[in-house]
């Protein structure tokens, strides 16, 4: 067996109020409560948290799963005028079968913009997607995205109801391609797309001027959906990871993968020079080890027995 992931189990983010991120993410994306528990000390150790209390939520939309988690005491805020071109950034999209609707909501439940002029529909090139971004009460970025017809996977076509339905992606920012490619190609992800946004559409969504981006589109074999995106900013460029972020700021968003094989997992991706945590006993069927990407991004590898 060849170390792989298998699929994107879930998406982690760091809440400074449990309850308040809960709230919002259920008031104005339509999520629900799975679980909600103290953090166990294996799990905590794993985030190589120092933290005296650490609670998560496992939260749903549709077939996706979320993960709040907060750390007591909070660590750092979101970095003020942060923007998609900085390295931290990392947000998830949420496919929406209605955005006017999806939109007024945001606006009811006090999600700040990033999007100027409102929701943009991108040129063909970049799928003719209609597209907004911005952020929640802690400062995370998100994105509202609906797909035309044809373009994207089957299931956002589907009749289900809405006005949100799932996640159909998380896209994070790197330093450069040539690395990161390597890494998340030994992590078991596949090239889905690759393209280059630019124009005034991409700058309106961005909050950004004149922005150039590569959008490299990654997925598990067999396992489109939720997929991985990395923005490579050509311009504008931005700030680079601050050698001081610790695994409980805010900012410090996580990756979470199913995979198989976890010994060879580390092992193919030492190879491109990315050094994982030893291997941890996470109860009651499984382990699991974190490593980060090349850019600085967080990702947790979490094999079932």
């Amino acid at each position: 067996m060849t170390g792989r992931a298998t699929r994107l189990l879930r998406i982690g983010l760091n809440v400074a109020d449990l309850a308040r991120g809960e709230a919002f993410y259920r008031d104005a994306l339509g999520f629900a409560t799975v679980t909600e528990h103290d953090a166990e000390p294996d799990w905590a150790q794993l985030l190589a948290s120092d933290r005296a209390h650490v609670n998560s939520a496992r939260l749903r939309l549709g077939e996706q799963a979320l993960e709040l988690t907060a750390f007591d005491p909070p660590g750092a805020r979101y970095p003020t005028d942060s923007t998609a071109a900085d390295l931290w950034f990392q947000h998830f999209a949420v496919v929406t079968n209605d955005m006017p609707t999806a939109c007024r909501r945001l606006e009811q439940y006090g999600a700040t913009p990033i999007t100027q002029d409102g929701p943009q529909r991108l040129p063909p090139a970049a799928g003719s997607v209609v597209a907004y971004k911005f952020r929640d009460p802690d400062g995370h970025p998100l994105e509202l995205i609906h797909f035309p017809p044809g373009i994207g996977d089957a299931a956002w076509h589907a009749a289900i109801p809405g006005p949100t339905i799932g996640i159909d992606h998380s896209a994070l920012s790197i330093a450069g391609t040539k690395r990161s490619l390597a890494f998340y190609r030994a992590l078991g992800l596949d090239i889905l797309s690759r393209q280059v946004n630019s124009g005034p559409e991409q700058d309106c969504l961005d909050g950004l001027s004149h922005a150039v981006v590569d959008v490299i589109a990654l997925a598990p074999v067999g396992a489109q959906t939720p997929h991985v995106e990395l923005l490579h900013y050509r311009s504008p460029r931005g700030r680079p990871f601050d050698p001081n972020r610790q695994p409980h700021d805010i900012a410090d968003s996580r990756l979470i993968f199913q995979v198989e094989d976890l010994p060879g997992l580390i092992a193919a991706l030492a190879a491109v020079g990315a050094v994982a945590s030893p291997m941890m006993p996470i109860p009651p069927r499984s382990r699991a080890a974190s490593v980060r990407d090349p850019t600085g991004h967080a990702v947790v590898l979490l094999e079932y027995s």
